[in-house]
Formats: structure tokens, sequence, C-alpha cells
């Protein structure tokens, strides 16, 4: 009887050990947030036709989007909740990265939540005003920065600004660069990627793409050999943040199920500001701002397009650069259908990524 039960012991840590690799923990939460997503979204469907949440059109857009109306948003809900189950079960919480990108990504879905519902139930179409939205991106983006200042000090790497394609090329920051730094970082990506949620499909692809690549440079970064040959920096416990990759790849590929045209839910500002602060947060760990920059290059283009329409139409005295902002606007009234602008859009989100990987080793 000992023998058996000694054998069984082993096996037992054989299968712990088994599931402490992160590479195995990665694919199986991206697996469950997958199933998760696909099992749930017929439900959140219903529930959210039923308490009529549906989503507004701007009169001014394209006339195409006019039977978009009614659809039901704050499907983003859907996306935090199978990110939060899944990195629950398949995480390591004492990972103090992967508790603050947890942590930014429910708090900044928590703002989207506020200013969805404002706009669907309360029948508001401001929403949460753009000067209280950018006060609370602003507390919890510098409350992340801080937070992530002070558990960098001992790693030098933390405090630097990585060039990508040199060797060795990095521009020291400080605490205080730091902290600007990922504030702006966090919080503009957060509001590029929720600029970009105005098509079918459009932004949560791009946003899986790029979230796949950051948990490559993750799981590089936290790992002391692959980040020494490639010339990385190696920020011991980064490695976790592929677990939430993975969780965010999946849940990401399930709720593509349903917003693929034509949608039958759409995410809202709750899945749009959420994605993208988890983005913007997780690039700061692994110090690859400037490759996320690379990478979400739709995200910057459609931002820039709304700075720019805004800023000549005041200069100008009514004139604009666009025929509509943001940029996939004005494809459409070029002509371009729905699904073309989308795809088109994926395709060079798909060729940055592939450029922003290749700084592992063109250096």
């Amino acid at each position: 009887m000992l023998l058996e039960l000694a054998q069984w012991l082993a096996k037992d840590v054989r299968l712990f050990n088994v599931f402490s690799y992160i590479t195995l923990r990665a694919v199986l939460a991206c697996m469950t947030a997958l199933a998760i997503s696909l099992i749930l979204g017929p439900l959140v469907i219903r529930k959210l036709t039923a308490y009529k949440i549906g989503q507004a059109v701007r009169d001014d857009g394209p006339k195409s989007h006019l039977t978009k109306a009614g659809t039901p948003t704050m499907g983003g809900a859907l996306i935090l909740l199978a990110i939060g189950i899944t990195t629950l079960l398949w995480g390591d919480l004492e990972n103090r990265y992967l508790r603050v990108v947890l942590l930014v990504t429910l708090a900044f879905g928590a703002i989207g939540w506020i200013d969805d519902y404002r706009k669907v139930v309360h029948r508001n179409p401001k929403g949460l005003s753009a000067r209280a939205k950018f006060f609370w991106q602003s507390v919890f983006g510098l409350a992340a920065a801080g937070y992530l200042a002070w558990i960098g000090q001992g790693v030098p790497a933390l405090n630097e600004l990585i060039v990508p394609f040199f060797k060795f090329m990095a521009y020291p920051l400080g605490a205080a660069g730091f902290v600007v730094l990922t504030y702006f970082v966090i919080v503009g990506t957060s509001n590029a990627v929720n600029l970009t949620d105005g098509l079918d499909g459009l932004a949560i692809m791009p946003t899986v793409m790029i979230g796949a690549a950051l948990g490559i440079f993750a799981y590089v970064a936290g790992h002391a050999g692959f980040s020494k040959y490639l010339g990385l920096p190696y920020i011991a416990g980064a490695g976790e943040l592929t677990v939430f990759c993975g969780a965010l790849i999946g849940a990401g590929l399930g709720f593509l199920w349903f917003n693929a045209y034509p949608a039958e839910v759409f995410m809202g500002d709750v899945g749009a500001l959420a994605l993208g602060a988890a983005l913007g947060t997780i690039a700061v760990i692994v110090r690859q701002e400037i490759v996320l920059f690379i990478m979400g290059g739709v995200f910057v283009a459609e931002t820039l397009s709304v700075m720019l329409q805004v800023l000549y139409f005041k200069w100008s005295g009514g004139k604009r650069i666009f025929r509509m902002a943001p940029l996939h606007h004005h494809y459409e009234l070029e002509g371009w259908k729905e699904s073309q602008v989308v795809v088109r859009f994926w395709i060079i989100t798909m060729m940055l990524v592939l450029f922003g990987l290749s700084t592992l080793k063109l250096r």
C-alpha cells in the first residue's frame, strides 16, 4: 500500500509540474476563454436584447450603418468575463505583473461600462462626459504607472526606453519619465482601440493579433536564456503575462464569432477601453512601447485621423481633410464595402505585427 501511495504522489507531482509550464497554461487559457465566449455568447446576446441595450447610430454616418441601430452592445462584458475567469483558473495570481494587467483591464472596463450604460439604458447620448472619462482613465493609468515604477525599482530595464532593430540601444527614463511614458501608452492605446471599434470585427481581430505578438514578447522577456540570446531585457516574472495574452486571444476569437459581419453584438466602450489598456500595460512591462506603436499602426492611423480632422476643422473654419473620421468611415464613404475595409485593415495589421515580431531577431 505504501508503494502504491508513493507512486500516486509521484504521479500527482509530475502532473503538477506539467501544469506549471507557462506555454501549456497559455494554450489552456486560450481554449478555456474561447469555450466560455462561445458558450455564454448566445445567453449574453439574448439578455442584452431583452433589456433593449441597443446600439445608437450616427445620422451623419454611412447610410449602410442605419440597419445596425438596435444591435445589442456592451458585449465587451463577455470578453472581460472570459478573460477574468480564465486568468483566475490558469494564471499565477501571486505574480505582480499579472495582477496589475488584470486590474487595469477591469478598471478601464468599468469606465466603459458606465459610459455604455448611460448611453443605452439612460438614453443619454453623451454617456459619461469626455472630461469624466478622461479623468478616470488618468486616475487608473497613473496608478498603474506608479505601481509599475515602484515594483521596477530593482529592475533597471523597466526604466529604459528600448529602441527596436538596434542592439543595446536604450534611453534612460528615470522614475518620472517612466511614469509619464506608461501613462500615455496605457491611456492612449485604450482610446485608440475605442476609436477603431466602429465596424463589425474591425477592432477585435487586430487586438487579438497584437495580443498574440505581445504574448511572445512576454514569454521571451520572462525567460533568462531567450532574452539574453535575443538581446532583449530580462524581466523576471513577465512570462506569466503569456497566460493573460492566451486568455485575451481566446476571448477575442470567441467574441469575433458573434461580432463578425453582420454583427450580432458590439463590444462597446466596456470592451474597447479595457482591451486597449491591457495591450498598453503589457507593452510597457515587456518594454516594447515602440513595437506596440508599430504593430498597432491601424489604431494609430484611426486616432490621428480624428485628431487631424478636428484640428483642421477648427483651423480652416469648417473644412475637412477626410470625408468622415475615424478613417474607416472615410473609406466607406469613398465606396469601399464594410467587409472590404475590415479585411484590408486586418491584412495591414497582420503585416505590421509580423514586422514588429521581426525586431526579436533583426538587431
